[in-house]
């Protein structure tokens, strides 16, 4: 497959990905966790990599792209494993305990805290959450830019 080809393949999946979410969240009124937001700024760094890729030569392009999708597939799996409970997640978007906890300091935390938690997997399918499934693809499409950036 050519460089070209590449990037296109690569640059459009991430594409694809940020209107899979965007429909999630819009159509399908399924609001984005705070961890779901920072996986979506990564794609748009692999699809602005991909245009100017397109439209420039070097290695550069390519190699951001392969960041973009690489760093968005670490954050969904980070993402995967907040939500099976492995590790904790960002505590302004998981459950934490209260003990100690003024009845204030907890009306405060209720009060800020966010609508859609990371910890809670609101989809799935084949038994993988959309996070898990971002992790995987965007792994794939990872492996696509370092072709690209092989063929630069």
């Amino acid at each position: 497959m050519t460089r070209k080809k590449l990037i296109i393949l690569a640059a459009g999946g991430s594409l694809f990905m940020l209107i899979g979410a965007f429909g999630f969240q819009f159509i399908g009124n399924m609001p984005p966790c705070e961890l779901c937001i920072w996986q979506r700024w990564p794609h748009g760094v692999a699809v602005a990599a991909g245009l100017l890729a397109l439209l420039m030569r070097g290695r550069i392009w390519p190699l951001i792209g392969m960041f973009g999708a690489f760093a968005t597939s670490a954050i969904g799996f980070y993402h995967s494993g907040v939500e099976q409970k492995w590790w904790p997640g960002p505590t302004s978007c998981t459950g934490s305990g209260t003990s100690g906890m003024s009845a204030e300091d907890l009306l405060e935390q209720i009060m800020a805290a966010p609508l859609v938690r990371c910890d809670e997997i609101p989809w799935e399918m084949f038994g993988l959450s959309m996070a898990t499934w971002n992790g995987i693809i965007s792994l794939g499409f990872a492996a696509v830019w370092l072709l690209a950036l092989k063929r630069s």
